[in-house]
Parts: structure tokens; C-alpha cells; sequence
């Protein structure tokens, strides 16, 4: 039986290279983003190379009842799903006495919300039957608090700990859980938070999706608790045990001020 995997935010980024991965090695395809044209040419494209079929969903996942009505959907047509992989999300950047509380308030139901409500509906059902994985996209970031991106790095840190918790009271079900923790990465991420601007990325070294997706890939299929694709990164996930928190908050800062040209 070929096993069948759900990835929200799939249109682009580790989201899409994610699912080129399992489409390649013939897994079946649950695919969630808001972009109906791009998830139909995916599905189309994964058909003819791969033989895989895959089940298109163009919904918001952030929207109060849609996780529901996705899981109502697929139950609805004996879809089994044994993998989530909760990829969609977004950041803003700015002071957070300057930028757009409808947007943060939309992020924190993205990252957050969203993130808790699938795995919530998805989780029981894999427990039932002993076997499943759960992969939360959290971010390097989610080990350090964020000035000038503050609440998107705090809903990072959410995703991190809860990840970390479940894996823990799930332990010995047969169920896997899993928190990429990737660094600054090559996606439309950059241009839609806005933070382009900062030293972070006018300065940092930017992992390629592909790459990151790979290891991520990897890793989730190994059972890996915590990712941290890239030598640097995994260096820097440690640094904040080794300072006071205080010189760790001045020090992201700085790497997130707006670079002077």
C-alpha cells in the first residue's frame, strides 16, 4: 500500500520541494495551499513523472474550521493520511509598535492555530493505528527571541515546544514527530515578511529550499526529533545555552537592524 502524505503551504519553497521528494519516491499526495492553479500543475506534473496520485485542496488553513472540513474531506474518501507535514506559514518584519496587527494577528493563526488544529484532528488516528509522522516547519529562529520580528519568531518557539512536548507523550505509540528548524532560506519568505532589508540577509549565508527540504526529508524519515540543516545553523541553535539571554536578545538585534547602504 503506498502510504499517503498531507503537506499545507505546499505551493512553494520547502513546502513544494518537500512534496517533489515524496512524489518522487512514490508516496501519494495530499496537497494544501491557497494557490488552486499551481496545486493543480503539481498534481499533473507528479501524475506523469511519478505515477503518483495526488488529492488537490486550495484552502486556507489559517480560515476558523477549514483543518475540520479538510479532515471531514478525506475521511469522507477513506484517505488515509500517514504523514502531516505543517509547512505553511509566514513572518513579518518591522518594530512591532509599527507593523500591522491584522497581519501578526494572521500570522499567529498560520503558525500557530493551524499548526495545533491539524495535528490535533490528524494525530488520534495515527495513534489508533501505530504508525504515522509528524513534520512541523518551525525555523532556527524558534531558539532565539526576535526583536524586529518578534511575534514571528514567538510563534516559531511555539512550534518548537510543542513539538518537542508531543513527541515526548508520544513516544512508544509508533508515532513520530519531527521540528525542522531550518535558517535563512532561499523562498518567497524573504519579500513576503519584508525582511530583506535586514543585515540578516544582506550579509548571512542563505541555504538553498532544495537543500534544506532534502535534509529535512531525510531526517523526518529517520525519526529525527529536531533538524537543523547546515553546519552554522546547528552552531548558532546552541549559542543561546552559552549567553546570557539579554546578550543573545542585543545580538539578534543587530543582525536584524535594517543594513545601511
Amino acid at each position: 500500500m503506498k502510504k499517503t502524505v498531507l503537506i499545507t503551504g505546499v505551493s512553494g519553497g520547502i513546502g513544494k520541494e518537500l512534496a517533489d521528494l515524496f512524489a518522487r519516491d512514490g508516496y501519494n499526495l495530499v496537497l494544501v495551499a491557497r494557490n488552486e492553479a499551481k496545486l493543480q500543475e503539481m498534481s499533473k506534473a507528479y501524475e506523469q513523472q511519478y505515477g503518483t496520485h495526488s488529492i488537490v485542496i486550495p484552502k486556507d488553513v489559517s480560515v476558523a474550521g477549514v483543518p475540520q472540513a479538510i479532515y471531514l474531506e478525506l475521511k469522507e474518501k477513506g484517505i488515509i493520511v500517514d504523514y502531516l507535514i505543517n509547512n505553511a506559514g509566514f513572518g513579518l518584519y518591522g518594530k512591532f509598535v509599527e507593523t500591522d496587527g491584522e497581519q501578526e494577528t494572521n500570522m499567529i493563526d498560520v503558525n500557530i492555530k493551524a499548526l495545533t488544529m491539524m495535528t490535533k484532528l490528524f494525530v488520534p488516528d495515527m495513534v489508533t493505528r501505530g504508525q504515522g509522522g509528524i513534520m512541523n516547519v518551525a525555523s532556527l529562529v524558534g531558539f532565539f527571541p526576535g526583536p524586529m520580528m518578534s511575534v514571528y519568531y514567538a510563534s516559531k518557539a511555539y512550534v518548537l515546544s510543542f513539538t518537542e512536548a508531543l513527541e515526548n507523550e508520544l513516544s512508544g505509540t509508533g508515532v513520530t514527530v519531527t521540528a525542522l528548524c531550518p535558517g535563512v532560506t532561499a523562498t518567497g519568505f524573504v519579500d513576503r515578511s519584508g525582511m530583506g532589508a535586514s543585515k540578516m540577509i544582506q550579509n548571512g549565508s542563505i541555504m538553498k529550499s532544495d537543500e534544506v527540504a532534502r535534509i529535512g526529508y531525510r531526517g523526518f524519515l529517520r525519526g529525527d526529533t529536531i533538524i537543523i540543516p547546515g553546519a552554522r545553523n546547528r552552531f548558532l541553535a546552541f549559542t543561546p545555552r552559552l549567553l546570557p539571554r539579554k546578550w543573545i536578545t542585543r545580538i539578534v538585534r543587530s543582525m536584524q537592524d535594517r543594513a545601511n547602504h
